[in-house]
């Protein structure tokens, strides 16, 4: 056999794998993106089904590593409706070094007992300006404000508790075992992260005031090789073992800490003793019906902008735009699998940026299929003007991509930079542009040009 036709096998072979990788993926992606409730029925004179259809729950463990999905739809607070609370720190008492720690101190609070309520897809988040030191928190679903408000604006109960005196201290003792003593929250002036001198691992410094110091000593005296356990909000957040009495009114949690743990613990006994109290600065209520309006018409101009684009490809391209349109069906299928797999919470504004990168997707179609009529003009065979046609398309396809890319990261401010955008809404419309154009370039290059190789026979266009 010669080395031509055993380059046009190689060639064959290749094509038709990735074809059917595509179908594959096609149809996992179709299977990931099924509602959560759904009844199928068809009665046909051949054809009866009646069946019940769920997206299905993932729960992947691969050794240590887990992966847990409800694969549900994440809906934000202007879709699903909610609470939204503006929460103000009074920084007035505490020094202007210490501020930015307290009021991450109190965000850490927040999220705690946001985690408590149950609330699907919270936003908590800080806000710096002009002397003002803000905490903008949006929990959707929820209907009932005043519960929210009782729940988050409450004062952090930070205290210290001990094990039965007739317990051995060689006993495994649980949460419910440790009971409370007269320290608390009050008693403590600072916790910090710090380094051990004899072994250079991260730890937590705890210092107390001087009555703190006196109960502390008092504690650590009976409990000698026994755990006393530290809780916030009545959550455990630790429990180190005591190895011998302390009467200084300073001391040291040790364990294993790396940076980050360490600094973590800091900030959760800090915001025990956060002596900055919090006011509710504004509340909002946001009914769900507004939003549920709001996403049925945007899902409605985005029904009829995809059925115009599909129609324009077939009326414009005919076969080519119909393959085009068969990527476009893909990259929808892809692209809320990818949803749902992350999982992205779904605003107004990311639906729009969802809707823009259908328009991203096919002009990427129209770029490689102008190609391929100039080098049909040309005097080109078919199979040559469509690899050119994809070649020579590709720097213009990058290059508007990139441009795009660069614009999602400038709106999505990973690094939460203070002059750039800090918006939720803006980022989550920067966030589903940015995974569109991803999935755009895979459908627009390797999918359409797939299906080309494969379907597509004729000799002009």
């Amino acid at each position: 056999m010669s080395s031509f036709l055993k380059n046009e096998m190689r060639l064959i072979k290749n094509k038709i794998s990735v074809f059917w990788l595509i179908v594959v993926l096609t149809f996992l992606c179709a299977y990931l993106d099924l509602p959560k409730n759904y009844s199928l029925k068809i009665n046909l004179p051949y054809l009866h089904i009646d069946t019940f259809l769920s997206s299905p729950k993932l729960d992947i463990k691969i050794g240590p590593a887990k992966f847990q999905r409800d694969m549900e739809v994440k809906k934000g607070l202007d879709i699903q409706g909610g609470v939204h609370l503006v929460l103000e720190a009074d920084m007035k008492d505490i020094a202007e070094n210490e501020r930015d720690s307290a009021l991450e101190s109190a965000k850490k609070v927040v999220e705690r007992r946001v985690d408590l309520f149950g609330v699907s897809e919270p936003s908590v988040q800080t806000a710096k300006s002009e002397g003002h030191y803000r905490i903008i928190v949006d929990l959707p679903g929820i209907q009932n404000i005043d519960e929210a408000i009782a729940l988050i604006g409450k004062t952090a109960q930070l205290d210290f508790r001990e094990l039965p005196p007739d317990m051995e201290a060689t006993t495994s003792a649980n949460i419910f075992q440790f009971q409370k003593t007269d320290l608390t929250g009050a008693d403590l002036t600072r916790a910090s992260l710090d380094y051990s001198s004899e072994t250079g691992e991260p730890v937590v410094a705890l210092n107390f005031n001087s009555e703190g110091a006196e109960k502390f000593k008092e504690i650590t005296a009976r409990n000698v090789g026994k755990q006393v356990a530290i809780f916030l909000d009545d959550i455990p957040i630790t429990a180190p073992k005591v190895n011998e009495p302390i009467t200084s009114g300073d001391a040291v949690i040790s364990g294993g800490f790396d940076v980050q743990t360490a600094k973590s613990l800091a900030i959760q006994l800090n915001a025990g003793a956060l002596p900055a109290p919090i006011s509710i600065l504004e509340q909002k209520n946001i009914g769900a019906t507004l939003g549920e309006e709001s996403v049925n018409k945007s899902l409605q101009a985005g029904f009829i902008g995809l059925l115009l684009v599909m129609l324009f490809m077939i009326l414009l391209y005919g076969k080519l735009g119909f393959i085009a349109d068969l990527a476009l069906v893909i990259y929808g299928l892809i692209t809320l699998a990818i949803y749902k797999l992350i999982p992205i919470t779904l605003t107004l504004p990311g639906l729009a940026g969802f809707i823009l990168s259908v328009g991203m997707a096919v002009d990427s179609n129209i770029l490689i299929f102008e190609r391929m009529k100039e080098e049909l003009r040309m005097g080109k065979p078919q199979d040559v003007a469509m690899e050119l046609g994809f070649g020579r398309a590709w720097d213009s396809i990058k290059d508007a991509n990139v441009a795009t890319l660069i614009t999602s990261f400038v709106l999505f401010n990973p690094f939460g930079w203070s002059f750039l955008n800090n918006s939720g809404m803006v980022r989550g419309f920067a966030l589903t542009l940015a995974i569109g154009i991803g999935i755009s370039l895979f459908t627009g290059i390797v999918v359409s040009r797939t299906f080309i190789r494969v379907f597509y026979k004729t000799k002009s266009l």
